[in-house]
């Protein structure tokens, strides 16, 4: 019996908390402000999910023959009828997906579907709207109340904002 050979496709890395903190930083002043300002209330500023869900979806996502997971922006409509506090916010939806490596180093993706239906999650816990509370933890880090720090944002002639 030949064993075929298979290439590990991981492409991200761990990071520290300066990187995050980077990143978060950037998002609320580059992207947050304008995005606000454009839907007329506080955009989403995370995305929560529980691991038990997210364990769920990558197992089954696995057992559809997926190697991967692509994570997309989104923004649900305006009216959105399933829950109109998500109306206008920006969200993330999973989308399972499948690499193959071609013999020139380069590879394809698709997505999977479960018969006709793409295999995709989406629906988490979006803050602001469903957000963490602020009040210290009983137990566990003390430094840490579930968020990165503090940014100031100038929002021009509408003041300022401390998230």
């Amino acid at each position: 019996m030949t064993a075929i050979a298979t290439k590990s496709v991981k492409v991200g890395k761990y990071v520290d908390v300066n990187h995050v903190n980077t990143l978060v930083r950037n998002y609320k002043q580059e992207r947050w402000r304008q995005n606000s300002e454009h839907i007329g209330k506080d955009d989403t500023l995370s995305v929560w999910y529980s691991l038990e869900e997210l364990e769920e979806f990558i197992n089954k996502a696995k057992k559809s023959g997926a190697n991967g997971i692509r994570l997309h922006f989104g923004a649900y409509p305006e009216n959105f009828a399933p829950n109109p506090l998500f109306s206008k916010q920006q969200t993330v939806v999973f989308v399972a997906t499948k690499n193959k490596h071609d013999d020139e180093g380069g590879y394809t993706e698709k997505n999977v579907y479960v018969g006709a239906q793409i295999l995709a999650y989406n629906y988490g816990g979006m803050c602001p709207v469903y957000c963490p509370s602020t009040k210290k933890p009983l137990t566990g880090d003390d430094a840490d109340f579930g968020g990165l720090g503090i940014t100031i944002v100038d929002r021009g002639d509408k003041g300022i904002s401390v998230l």
